[in-house]
């Protein structure tokens, strides 16, 4: 449906039953320069074999579908593509969405209604990896659903006393920027530094954490509690 392939383009994949919801998303993704949809379907079945086809770099990913649900897609297409960034898409601001969609490796969510202009910056910020889990539904989520995830408390705290000693003072705060939901110009703004020196210090703390993207960075942080 794409046409002409967009060089450097975000690459997205929808994913929904409802015909009409996969032809306005992708009208108004269509229509940005900077992203292009590759390819749609209709349930998860045919979204797991999609994504393994095409690669996406976003996809658009509806919960409640015939043969398999998007939470059931989502945790399959994670563990076989662990960089693809899934948005899950909801109807309402539902709390056991959000819980399943964190444990299933989605990297954030959006209401369907959504305007166009916040769907468009939440495919372009998870893409570039942040966290997208920001309603007071989603932080109580999120704080659920790492509840599974504790390690022991002596593991724990010998695993947060490595993260410190190896994190250095300016990157904490950084950690606790993006933990709090910030941006990268944002935290420039209010760590008053310049943004390519936040892009420095984000690519160094995912080092230091052996992790990929900033989701799972807050995830270990919280989960050994040296972010709030």
């Amino acid at each position: 449906m794409t046409g002409k392939q967009k060089e450097g383009a975000i690459r997205v994949v929808l994913v929904d039953d409802q015909t009409m919801i996969r032809q306005g998303l992708g009208y108004v993704i269509q229509m940005q320069s900077d992203m292009e949809v590759i390819g749609e379907a209709s349930d998860g079945v045919e979204a797991v074999e999609l994504i393994g086809a095409l690669a996406p770099d976003v996809v658009l990913m509806d919960v409640q579908m015939p043969n398999k649900s998007g939470i059931e897609a989502t945790r399959e297409i994670m563990q076989q593509h662990p960089r693809t960034k899934v948005l899950i898409l909801t109807t309402f601001d539902n709390h056991n969405y959000v819980v399943e969609g964190i444990r299933a490796g989605a990297i954030g969510y959006m209401l369907k209604d959504a305007d166009s202009q916040e769907m468009l910056d939440l495919i372009r910020r998870a893409h570039q990896g942040e966290a997208l889990f920001h309603t007071v539904t989603a932080a109580k989520a999120l704080a659920e659903a790492l509840q599974g995830q504790r390690e022991t408390p002596d593991s724990t705290t010998t695993s947060q006393s490595v993260l410190l000693d190896e994190l250095t003072d300016r990157e904490l705060d950084v950690l606790q920027q993006i933990a709090n939901g910030y941006r990268n110009d944002q935290i420039a703004q209010n760590l008053f530094i310049s943004e390519g020196t936040v892009k420095t210090h984000v690519h160094r703390i995912l080092q230091k954490m052996g992790v990929e993207d900033r989701t799972q960075a807050v995830a270990k942080a919280l989960r050994h509690k040296i972010v709030k």
